[in-house]
């Protein structure tokens, strides 16, 4: 589905349109967030932007209660002391009002707030201190100069608004909400005012109300984008952090179930072993009639054939313990320095005999002087016979099977098999190389095997450092390559005498 998703995306805007188009997005935003998270992120948001505001009222309580202590000096100055001192009294309970609100929400926010609640909330206290505000704006001076007086309620309501629209941005309608009673207020006298310069000057607040409104919110709409954007970017990350959870303990049961598999069949060699031994060791006997004769030529046919069977049973066993020990990391080696090429010797001469039945020819291309390699000579003969073993078994008759050791490109030495087999086509490459797994040309062309021939000898390969590589194509052979690094050469030190 997500192949097809750029293409069919495109068709589908245009053929819809665009706002059908966002609709749909929407609607599945909203569907994917309740089905992940449980709560819409646009809560989260909305939360973000209470605890901003609230954090912008604690910071800027001081600058409030400044601008009331001006504003209550400058109607001291006009007015008597009485009515400055009830004016800033209604100021300083809604302040105080804002202050506790933002003080217990930061407590609030640790048990889990309610966003709307406290919306609620802090309107009403932005109310409160609009009615404050509006009382200012009511008051009038008949004793003294009224335009002085005008120009001071002017003047006080402007920086008020400023540091509302400013600290209060992250609030819906904060703006509106403490000032725009003083304006409608200031409006109408302004309706009634003497001349039409007193008039404008009444005005400018009541114009600036709506200004101030669209820029607080304009700087609200950028934190909230900010906002979202960071929240949707921490769900994603949470997302992404529980999907790494959720595969690395996947991974972990995955690895305890085959480590639980390996210890299981690594510890069954004793008793798989020992009735196979046994069922091996009496066939044979009756089949030499070592005890006596037996009377029916049929009798030891069968024999004979227990006795191959167990043979190949054994042999399957004992690769399938090989292949757990190394699995369950219970396959130590024991290393010492070994000739590559006198094994790789050994193995041709080993299955010399196999090889002749088919009339398969092989072919040894060994590397005199070669240094000799720090290994297990156990592991490494088995490699060999394994890679020389398969090569038998899929070559076909009167073919040639060239088997190589030397040197390689980076100081390493390599052992190289190569047979005139059907190949192995490049996507069954990673087949043959699993547990069990063999190549469907193999399987048509040559007797049946247990597959783990290849995965042995990658698995012992790999203990050593090395490598192993498949270089085959359908109907051109196989060459199977194991190589070891520089490192497992033994490199021949100068004798002493020659630094006397």
């Amino acid at each position: 589905m997500s192949a097809l998703a750029p293409s069919q995306t495109r068709r589908y805007d245009s053929t819809v349109g665009h706002d059908e188009g966002s609709e749909v997005a929407g609607v599945l935003k909203r569907v994917r967030e309740r089905l992940v998270w449980g709560h819409p992120l646009a809560s989260q948001v909305e939360r973000s932007l209470l605890l901003r505001h609230a954090i912008a009222i604690r910071s800027g309580v001081g600058v409030m209660a400044l601008h009331l202590l001006l504003a209550a000096s400058g109607l001291a100055a006009f007015l008597d002391w009485t009515t400055a001192a009830l004016w800033s009294l209604s100021g300083a309970v809604s302040l105080a009002a804002l202050a506790y609100l933002a003080a217990r929400l930061r407590v609030e926010d640790r048990n889990g707030l309610r966003a709307e609640r406290w919306t609620r909330l802090f309107c009403c206290a932005h109310a409160l201190a609009g009615l404050s505000w509006a009382g200012f704006a009511a008051l009038g001076c008949t004793s003294c100069d009224p335009a002085a007086f005008d120009m001071l309620q002017v003047a006080v309501l402007l920086v008020g608004l400023a540091i509302v629209a400013t600290l209060g941005s992250s609030l819906r309608h904060t703006v509106l909400l403490t000032f725009l009673p003083a304006a409608l207020i200031l409006a109408l006298r302004a309706t009634q005012a003497p001349d039409a310069a007193l008039a404008s000057a009444l005005l400018i607040p009541a114009g600036a109300v709506p200004l101030f409104a669209i820029v607080a919110d304009r700087l609200r709409a950028g934190a909230r984008e900010r906002f979202n954007h960071r929240v949707e970017k921490d769900a994603l990350v949470a997302e992404l952090e529980e999907a790494r959870i959720a595969s690395d303990e996947a991974r972990r049961r995955a690895e305890d179930a085959n480590h639980a598999k390996s210890r299981f069949l690594a510890t069954m060699s004793h008793e798989l072993r020992t009735p196979l031994n046994a069922i091996l060791g009496f066939s044979e006997v009756i089949t030499k009639e070592i005890l006596g004769p037996v009377g029916n030529p049929t009798y030891r046919e069968y024999v004979g054939d227990i006795h191959a069977s167990g043979r190949h049973l054994l042999d399957l066993i004992n690769e399938i313990l090989d292949l757990s020990r190394v699995e369950a990391g219970r396959y130590v080696l024991n290393e010492e320095a070994v000739n590559l090429v006198a094994i790789a010797a050994d193995c041709r001469s080993y299955l010399g005999l196999k090889a002749q039945a088919k009339s398969i020819t092989i072919v040894t291309k060994l590397e005199r002087g070669l240094p000799l390699l720090w290994g297990d000579p156990r592991a490494l003969r088995q490699v060999v016979l394994n890679l020389l073993s398969n090569a038998v078994k899929f070559a076909p008759a009167g073919s040639e099977i060239v088997v190589r050791v030397g040197w390689t490109a980076g100081g390493g030495q390599y052992v190289s098999v190569a047979d005139q087999g059907p190949g192995i086509p490049a996507d069954e490459i990673p087949l043959v190389l699993s547990s069990f797994g063999q190549g469907s040309t193999a399987i048509k062309s040559a007797e049946q095997g247990s597959g783990l021939g290849l995965p042995i000898v990658q698995a012992l390969v790999h203990l050593h450092g090395g490598e192993l590589r498949l270089d085959s194509e359908a109907g051109r052979g196989t060459e199977a390559l194991a190589i070891f690094p520089h490192s497992r050469v033994l490199e021949v030190m100068p004798a002493m005498t020659d630094y006397l």
